[in-house]
């Protein structure tokens, strides 16, 4: 085959993504040279992104030299194209995805450990992305979100300026460019929690329609799952008919033969955005049946029952107050200390302490702990994660999914051979512990019990929201469901409970308030 050539960007990322096209096709015999294009993206740089003209402001120049020959393949953030070619051109093949997460970076005078994301109440942070303004306002409504335009490497350099307190990118351009951050805080923020852009982390190789000898050759490039995942996610932003400045996030990944699939809309990138999750084993009809949930017309509950009390300002309240849906909230549980001072014994010798509850770690801080600065954290969810930090640490292990035997097994492997504290319930399952093995040195420390309440009143309410089996218990020793009442468990021992009671239950991906907002969105009244 002729020598090919290879049309990108100037900026450090796109030559590093046409770099290694051509190392790619280096390594299947082709070789390539690089032609570098100005866009309008590159051109303007005075306008907020959503402020530019029409669409594929990043590719529309690479599309045209395409069209015209004078290059044979275009090389796109795929996030950056609009979901339908021009005539005459095709996406012969895509890459695998990069990590897909965001990435905030942190000024360090910035940093206040005790809050959401490690950022100070208040702090500035800079993104261009109205998708990700929207979802970060949701997580800190205290932050102020200042528009941040320019390449990879501009970007860094404004927040190095002080400009910012902090700047958002995506993690796939970072880890591609090799960037040395460690001048800032910086913090990883999971593609469960800050959906990330449709095919974000992915690279598409762009063809003449008429070119099928490429188009064959390009397929010992193409990444088949990926290709198969961000296909209902680019289908999902076609039939909202958006664009990259839609706040609208889509991330679709297949974990042990099922696709979990996560939609984050928002109206503007001022509003609280509604929040979705599936896990389907087909993809057939999926992206039709997200976009379907979205409708201004579906019937949503009017009201909602949890057993726990949720704060004014909470996350799953702003999210259901939004669509004016009634939120009963009231434990039907108390819990007391049964350790009121702590022996030392407890914090000998420890490489880890793990919680499996925010009470858990409430109640343990109480004890007024001395700790070694050595020591390590684990949680299961990020409710746990957000009540550690209020007490000044961060985890180093988040356990999410709400699939309790996968993390039992993915943290005992993590601490074979240390020495863990596990600060529990008096009455928990234990599940985690029960998956270490004997290389691992367990000390157990019951540090509070639980006391359901008698004589419950019963709930009305359309969906019901049980937060553990404790309250399963307590709520149906007086009371059985109504016609038509859904309930929802958060977490796999609370459902466990459920099943021995012959409830049937919806069970959130992840056990915390965002988890039980997606799935009381999602939700089919019958």
């Amino acid at each position: 085959m002729k020598k090919l050539i290879i049309g990108t960007r100037g900026s450090d990322l796109a030559l590093w993504q046409a770099n290694f096209t051509k190392d790619r096709l280096a390594e299947i015999g082709v070789e390539a040279e690089l032609k570098i294009i100005k866009t309008q993206g590159d051109k303007i740089l005075n306008l907020r992104l959503d402020k530019l003209e029409g669409k594929g402001f990043f590719t529309k120049e690479l599309e045209e030299e395409l069209l015209n020959g004078t290059i044979d393949i275009a090389v796109h953030c795929q996030k950056d194209l609009p979901t339908a070619n021009p005539p005459g051109l095709i996406i012969a093949a895509v890459s695998e995805r990069e990590d897909a997460s965001e990435l905030l970076i942190v000024l360090k005078d910035c940093v206040d450990i005790t809050k959401k994301l490690s950022l100070k109440n208040g702090a500035q942070v800079g993104t261009s992305s109205n998708r990700r303004k929207a979802q970060l306002i949701a997580l800190r409504p205290d932050l102020n979100i200042e528009d941040l335009r320019g390449n990879v490497i501009t970007r860094i350099q404004k927040l190095r300026d002080e400009n910012y307190d902090a700047i958002l990118l995506a993690k796939a351009g970072i880890n591609r460019l090799g960037i040395d951050l460690s001048e800032f805080h910086t913090e990883v923020i999971d593609t469960t929690e800050l959906i990330p852009a449709p095919a974000q982390g992915v690279l598409a190789f762009q063809i003449r329609e008429n070119d099928p000898e490429l188009f064959e050759l390009l397929q010992k490039l193409n990444d088949q799952n990926t290709a198969d995942e961000i296909e209902v996610e680019r289908k999902v932003l076609n039939l909202f008919q958006g664009g990259c400045h839609m706040p609208l996030g889509c991330y679709c990944k297949k974990e042990n033969g099922k696709y979990e699939v996560w939609t984050s809309k928002a109206v503007t990138a001022e509003h609280f955005p509604d929040r979705l999750f599936f896990r389907v084993d087909s993809l057939e009809g999926l992206a039709e049946h997200i976009v379907s949930k979205f409708s201004e017309d579906r019937k949503l509950p009017s009201k909602i029952f949890i057993s726990r009390e949720i704060s004014e300002h909470s996350y799953l309240r702003r999210a259901l107050e939004r669509h004016k849906i009634e939120i009963e909230d009231r434990s039907l549980i108390r819990t007391f200390p049964i350790v009121n001072v702590l022996d030392p014994f407890y914090l000998k010798n420890l490489n880890w302490i793990f919680f499996s509850s925010r009470n858990g770690v409430e109640y343990f801080f109480k004890l007024k702990p001395l700790l070694s600065k050595h020591i390590r954290f684990g949680v299961v969810g990020r409710g746990s994660e957000d009540e550690l930090r209020k007490h000044g640490y961060r985890a180093d292990y988040v356990g999410e999914g709400g699939d309790i035997p996968g993390i039992a097994e993915e943290f005992a492997e993590m601490i074979k051979g240390q020495t863990v504290l596990f600060p529990r319930a008096q009455d928990s399952l234990q599940s985690i512990q029960s998956r270490v093995d004997s290389s691992t040195k367990v000390v157990d420390l019951p540090i509070y019990e639980t006391v359901i309440e008698e004589d419950v009143d019963q709930s009305f309410a359309e969906v019901l929201i049980f937060t553990s089996p404790s309250n399963v218990d307590a709520y149906f020793a007086d009371n059985l469901l109504e016609p038509g009442q859904q309930v929802i468990a958060i977490g796999n021992s609370t459902g466990k409970k459920l099943e021995e009671m012959g409830v049937n239950y919806i069970l959130p991906y992840s056990p915390d308030e965002i988890g039980l907002a997606e799935a009381v969105f999602g939700i089919e009244l019958k």
